[in-house]
């Protein structure tokens, strides 16, 4: 249990209705408070910088912000179980500034995988990125209803699906994975991906192989990379099995990008869990990575993307 917030962010749209209702949940799950944020819009930012410059008596306090009484009218009237504690903030600046800001003190961020603005066909919104690639917390990216595979994401009971770099991905990653599926009293399914010389007969849509770690007898049928990709998860997982016990461990070699499996397996997912960086970038790189980026653009369910917290990790 963890008094960090999960924190909400909200713009009134259907998309962050979702990401709200997934927010909600969450901290439940997590035993923690839920924190909504809205980032006023411009005229309403303009307006309280007006009133400030001109010190007017005449014009009220403050700006009411109409998307956070929605919400909290919703929630109020809504029936559905709420976390101990609910809180509300109204944020002036940027969107992807104002949630960096106050990502620092949360849990996670969770947010839609599109805003009111921009195109209906795209898969994810410049703020969504944005915020993805730089909040200093895990930000969960819930899909629009026409992504998502299921009617109802937070219906699924899926795996937590956890994209691995066996050798360089930050304990950050697995220890977010474990923690959700301990919460979530599931299965965590590790994907890591191995590098094979092309042939001719490679089928690139063959099934990927699962394999429980005490299947990983030194005479099983798997080829020579694939074991030793699996004995390098074992190796690696080793300290947080010990650290959640009850968790079920599944482990998954895949030839080639990891990204695809990924997609594919978020078809079914409760959530998957990558990394926000390149394995060889720093901590604090701007860039996100390549299977980062796919999972995110293309992915069918709720997707973690989690930062390294330190240089170091």
């Amino acid at each position: 249990m963890t008094n960090a917030p999960v924190i909400a962010a909200v713009d009134g749209s259907e998309h962050s209705l979702r990401a709200l209702e997934w927010a909600r949940a969450a901290a439940i799950r997590h035993g923690t408070g839920l924190l909504i944020a809205h980032v006023l819009p411009d005229h309403a930012q303009l307006y309280a910088g007006r009133r400030s410059a001109l010190h007017s008596a005449s014009e009220p306090e403050e700006y009411t912000d109409l998307v956070t009484e929605r919400i909290r009218t919703l929630l109020d009237s809504g029936g559905a179980e709420l976390p101990r504690e609910v809180r509300y903030e109204s944020l002036e600046g940027s969107v992807p500034e104002a949630l960096r800001v106050i990502g620092a003190e949360g849990l996670m961020l969770v947010m839609g995988s599109r805003g009111r603005g921009g195109f209906a066909s795209l898969l994810l919104g410049s703020n969504s990125r944005a915020v993805a690639t730089t909040a200093p917390c895990p930000v969960v990216v819930v899909p629009h209803a026409e992504r998502s595979a299921e009617a109802d994401s937070e219906a699924s009971a899926g795996r937590v699906v956890l994209g691995l770099h066996a050798a360089e991905t930050p304990d950050d990653v697995p220890a977010f994975a474990f923690a959700e599926a301990a919460a979530r009293g599931t299965a965590v399914q590790v994907v890591s991906a191995y590098v094979v010389p092309p042939a001719p007969t490679m089928v690139v849509d063959s099934p990927f192989l699962v394999i429980p770690p005490e299947g990983l007898a030194d005479d099983g049928d798997a080829v020579p990379a694939e074991r030793e990709m699996l004995r390098s998860q074992t190796e690696r997982l080793a300290p947080f099995r010990a650290r959640y016990p009850d968790v079920p461990v599944e482990q998954a070699a895949v030839p080639g990008d990891a990204a695809g499996r990924l997609v594919t397996a978020s078809r079914s997912a409760a959530l998957v869990v990558v990394g926000r960086h390149h394995p060889r970038r720093t901590a604090m790189s701007l860039l996100i990575g390549s299977v980062a980026n796919a999972v995110l653009q293309h992915a069918h369910g709720p997707v973690a993307i989690v930062p390294a917290l330190s240089d170091d990790a």
